[in-house]
């Protein structure tokens, strides 16, 4: 589908699809409202300022539309609506070993217990261990933390379904994320992998997380924001975990954390 014909098209067909996009109805209908979008880069801000103008009741609205993560057993009955999309973007827990599976469990009700709401991420070209490590590492966070953080992998979520409707659309003049970031282990000369990174911004007199990735296998967070998300003018940091990834090497390390402020 083109833009063009996602504009064209009747009213009812553009909410279903909406709909599988994002579960919060304020954010649909909002988007509705936009109608039509002039091009791609107009049709992503406009599914990013929609999503962080919504309420906090809405953002959790739209969580309850995701099945947990390791949890696929009971997903074509519990989300219909969007089990081709969150299967597919589950894919590789479900060839993920058993163990891994059941660590996934546990952590995830032990997140939902703390924060009241389940683990979002934007799971798609994400490894089980992958999932597990980052979810593990968020348990740390605040709720109000953890709230900001799965705000933004909901509208990468978004931004991702919408790609994957208007499949015909041209998608390449669209960032990925404004802010990237690359690890290189100079001690070894190979990318810094498995290494989580916060960013934070220095907010009524303290420094808070509302976004985090973990580096992949070339040693890159490519989408730390959603696609259309613009960092307003401030202080911020990104904070790398060091010592947490010398630790798994069993290598001692003076330098437990490594921060960049901008």
């Amino acid at each position: 589908m083109t833009l063009t014909e996602f504009n064209d098209q009747p009213k009812e067909a553009t909410v279903s699809q909406l709909q599988t996009c994002c579960g919060a109805r304020s954010w649909q209908e909002k988007m509705m409202a936009k109608m039509p979008f002039g091009d791609e880069q107009i049709l992503i801000s406009a599914a990013v300022d929609s999503w962080y103008s919504c309420s906090e009741a809405d953002w959790k609205e739209a969580f309850t539309h995701h099945p947990k993560i390791g949890d696929t057993k009971n997903l074509a009955e519990k989300f219909a609506a969007t089990a081709d999309l969150a299967g597919n973007e589950q894919a590789s827990v479900r060839d993920a070993a058993h163990r891994v599976i059941e660590e996934l469990a546990l952590a995830n009700a032990e997140y939902e217990k703390r924060f009241g709401f389940i683990f979002i991420i934007c799971a798609t070209g994400r490894s089980a261990p992958e999932m597990l490590g980052l979810l593990n590492d968020r348990l740390q966070n605040t709720k109000e933390e953890e709230l900001n953080i799965a705000m933004g992998e909901q509208a990468k979520i978004t931004a991702l379904r919408l790609r994957k409707i208007l499949n015909e659309a041209d998608w390449s003049k669209i960032k990925i994320s404004q802010l990237t970031t690359h690890v290189l282990d100079t001690s070894i000369g190979m990318p810094g992998k498995n290494i989580t990174v916060r960013l934070k911004n220095y907010d009524n007199s303290s420094w808070k997380i509302f976004a985090q990735g973990i580096t992949n296998a070339d040693g890159r967070v490519a989408d730390l924001l959603p696609a259309g998300k613009l960092l307003e003018p401030g202080n911020y940091t990104l904070c790398f975990e060091t010592g947490a990834y010398y630790s798994a090497q069993q290598i001692n390390s003076v330098y437990p954390k490594t921060e960049i402020h901008f």
